[in-house]
């Protein structure tokens, strides 16, 4: 047997050993797995707000998430009490900071998969510089469905294009209404991209303080103008970028369907082309742009020089920027029309090429037909 002594020293040592040994594994033990702490809900942050301020869309903001305003949930009112512009407000708000939609909308009687499609070298300009894109082609019986799907909640604009009782009145209509519901490019399907809308506006100008994008179609420096256009600047409507929601979309729907439900009720309608171009035309259009420059609810006119007008625009060679509207020179959208100061398809500012194939066509050949 071990002695005594040594049986103690032997304990003594195990056990000095095993503190040791214990003391080891404490220190070197992980800490605990702390999980973060959770991050504000956002499956409900209102992307629909018109208050920029409290929305972080990816424009690159600094401030940490959790130090934004808490978004507030947009409130169920009843829509059956407003007024058809604030209905369209309501169902789809505006907020200039959101991104430009990759969009590219265009309407014809047929799809790009017909053999009776006869814009397949336009149709493919516009699918070939704009990658990443949704570039959709729409005929009558798909807008006619979209329409029905997009403004559910707004009948009133739906009676007034089943109302319309010429194609060509639809097919103006439709281009305000998919872009003020989806926003992206609108182009007429007989234009050409020249240019990716990438490079339309230049690097200094933050495409987060713009809504809108616009040329200009004629600039009739003539004392006769007025035998060929219909205002002095015309702005044109065969190529429009905009973001959902845009103000003067949303006053131009709103024109078109008080008037029409208004000629419905009296059963008056137009019948010539140039009554055409006031009704949902170039007209309308460029009445609508000139009433949102000079409107007091988005502009301060005590600050103003005066009225916006046809002034500020003619003669242009760059774009410019009012408020969050770029107007573009007429070379832009007209290049190569030999007229009106418009420069030719290979200058720097020629982004779309119109070949004016169906401009004034017999109404039966014209995008977008009858859906009732």
């Amino acid at each position: 047997m071990m002695p005594f002594k040594r049986a103690i020293i032997f304990a003594a040592f195990f056990i000095i050993v095993f503190i040791l040994l214990r003391q080891t594994h404490t220190s070197n033990d992980p800490e605990p797995i702390r999980r973060p702490p959770p991050k504000p809900d956002s499956s409900n942050h209102d992307h629909l707000t018109n208050n920029p301020s409290t929305t972080d869309h990816g424009t690159g903001s600094d401030v940490p998430l959790r130090d934004q305003p808490v978004p507030v949930q947009k409130p169920i009112l009843d829509m059956s009490k407003m007024s058809l512009y604030d209905k369209l407000a309501y169902q789809y708000p505006y907020d200039v900071e959101t991104k430009f939609p990759a969009y590219v909308w265009q309407t014809w009687k047929w799809t790009p998969a017909n053999s009776e499609f006869d814009f397949r070298q336009q149709e493919a300009s516009w699918t070939n510089l704009h990658p990443g894109f949704v570039h959709e082609v729409i005929t009558d019986q798909v807008a006619f469905h979209l329409l029905r799907l997009l403004y559910a909640s707004v009948p009133e604009v739906l009676e007034a294009y089943n109302a319309l009782p010429e194609p060509v009145l639809k097919a103006d209509f439709f281009r305000y209404l998919i872009l003020y519901a989806r926003g992206g490019i609108y182009s007429d399907i007989d234009t050409v991209a020249l240019k990716s809308a990438l490079d339309w506006i230049p690097e200094s100008v933050p495409m987060s303080s713009i809504g809108l994008i616009i040329g200009i179609e004629a600039d009739p420096d003539r004392p006769d103008w007025k035998d060929w256009y219909s205002r002095r600047i015309q702005f044109c409507q065969w190529t429009i970028q905009s973001k959902p929601g845009h103000p003067v979309l949303r006053d131009i729907i709103t024109r078109i369907t008080t008037e029409t439900l208004k000629r419905k009720r009296e059963g008056l309608f137009v019948s010539k082309e140039k009554s055409i171009v006031e009704f949902t035309g170039p007209a309308i259009w460029t009445d609508t742009i000139f009433d949102y420059f000079n409107d007091p609810r988005y502009f301060n006119m005590q600050q103003s020089s005066g009225n916006i007008s046809y002034l500020n625009f003619t003669g242009m060679e760059v774009p410019k920027k009012v408020g969050d509207v770029v107007v573009l020179p007429i070379t832009s959208f007209s290049p190569g029309v030999q007229q009106m100061g418009a420069k030719d398809y290979d200058d720097p500012m020629a982004f779309v090429k119109h070949d004016f194939e169906g401009t004034w066509k017999p109404e039966s050949e014209r995008h977008i037909g009858q859906n009732s």
